[in-house]
């Protein structure tokens, strides 16, 4: 969905005003969804961990499938009216993409509340010994629908209407709906303490990850590469419009193809590195990785080399995905598992929103190149940097025993 909403609102602007109007269009799209989706993840992993997950999911996932309807009503009929926001001089919002942005916001809000329930049931059905290989497994997986969705949304936007390119996403939403509907395991909750406000059960989440070092040093370091990753990817639509060049929405497709396609390489292939013993150093080193490509994007003007640059970059997210999901859990208990991944989650997205902000500000002092190269630089550079200060992160790891009876590992710390 979001690959069609970023190529729709850059494309609501006349070309003139597509590096202006529609980079700051674009950045309110990011904010429209981050903010509320960091006041959600303040209390999803509390609500995970005091419901039962399946039937949470259920509901939570149907919220989405509504929202989805309510975007296509919306881009369907299209009020053309003109609504003039602050920003820099004349900027204005169509009525259209003004009114997009609350709905955006509720699909996002609604897969916030959906991802500690389903992290935490993982480890319920896996084997710790397996959690690297099932996580990686279940991601690519979704990964490889998404990236076929994309590239479907290109094509069709490419000669239908947009509107009926947010088929694609209604159809995965009722398809994870049915999907919920027939699984018959038992997700409820495992506790030992009765429940508690839902406020003072969320802080339960920062308490337990300020108490492992290693774990906030991995939140700490996802603040800062998330910032600065949104600074460049939150412009990706106008990188291949202006910067490439290329104004078919295929071709923005296939781009945001290529890098989900590499998330799930990613995603399969971490788990073959077995990384539970040296997860930290690996996480860095992957950092560093992340920071050089989206460099090389900013050097590069040919859409296939950048394809190949962009599958590397996506590689990244992936695997940082499947080692921290799979450090905790193994390492965290069931009834504050939920509570963990939110903590985890708002902390390392609390920057987002103006890492979005600032991508738009900065692409129009220094350009799309200047923006690609500044981000890609500066990520890189916290790599090198994690290598000296984060100790704890470095000695990150966990035990994955041999085939017998299922164990929980412990994290090593400085």
């Amino acid at each position: 969905m979001l690959v069609v909403l970023l190529f729709a609102v850059v494309f609501a602007y006349p070309r003139a005003e597509q590096t202006t109007y529609g980079a700051l269009a674009l950045a309110f799209l990011g904010l429209s969804s981050t903010v509320p989706t960091l006041g959600t993840a303040f209390i999803a992993g509390a609500v995970a961990d005091r419901y039962d997950r399946g039937a949470l999911m259920r509901t939570v996932n149907l919220a989405s499938l509504l929202a989805t309807a309510g975007i296509a009503l919306d881009v369907y009929f299209a009020p053309a009216a003109r609504v003039h926001v602050p920003g820099i001089s004349g900027f204005y919002l169509p009525m259209w993409t003004l009114l997009l942005y609350p709905l955006w916001a509720g699909v996002t809000v609604t897969s916030t509340l959906f991802r500690p329930a389903f992290n935490t049931s993982v480890p319920r059905l896996i084997p710790t010994r397996d959690l690297g290989s099932a996580n990686g497994l279940i991601y690519a997986v979704a990964a490889g629908a998404s990236a076929s969705g994309m590239l479907a949304v290109g094509v069709v936007m490419s000669f239908r209407p947009i509107v009926e390119a947010l088929a694609i996403p209604f159809v995965l939403f009722f398809a994870t709906q049915v999907a919920l509907l027939v699984i018959s395991a038992d997700l409820s909750v495992h506790r030992t303490a009765a429940p508690r406000a839902l406020g003072t059960e969320a802080r339960e989440g920062f308490r337990f990850l300020y108490r492992r070092r290693a774990l906030l040093e991995f939140t700490l370091a996802a603040l800062a590469v998330n910032f600065l990753s949104a600074v460049a990817t939150v412009e990706l639509a106008l990188y291949v419009a202006d910067w490439l060049d290329l104004r078919v929405g295929i071709w923005y497709g296939a781009i945001v193809g290529a890098m989900t396609v590499g998330a799930a390489v990613g995603l399969l292939s971490i788990g073959r590195l077995r990384f539970e013993r040296r997860a930290g150093r690996v996480a860095i080193a992957l950092i560093l990785v992340m920071g050089l490509s989206l460099l090389s994007l900013g050097l590069v003007r040919s859409v296939w080399v950048a394809l190949p640059i962009v599958f590397v970059f996506g590689m990244v997210p992936g695997m940082l995905t499947t080692v921290f999901l799979s450090t905790v859990q193994a390492t965290v208990p069931d009834e504050v598992m939920g509570r963990v991944f939110a903590a985890d989650e708002m902390g390392s997205y609390a920057l987002v929103p103006l890492g979005q902000y600032a991508g738009g500000l900065l692409t129009l002092v220094v350009g799309i190149q200047g923006t690609f190269l500044t981000a890609g630089a500066a990520i890189a550079l916290f790599g090198v940097l994690m290598l000296v200060g984060f100790a704890a992160l470095r000695q990150l790891s966990y035990s994955a025993p041999e085939p017998g009876p299922t164990v929980r590992g412990t994290v090593g710390e400085a």
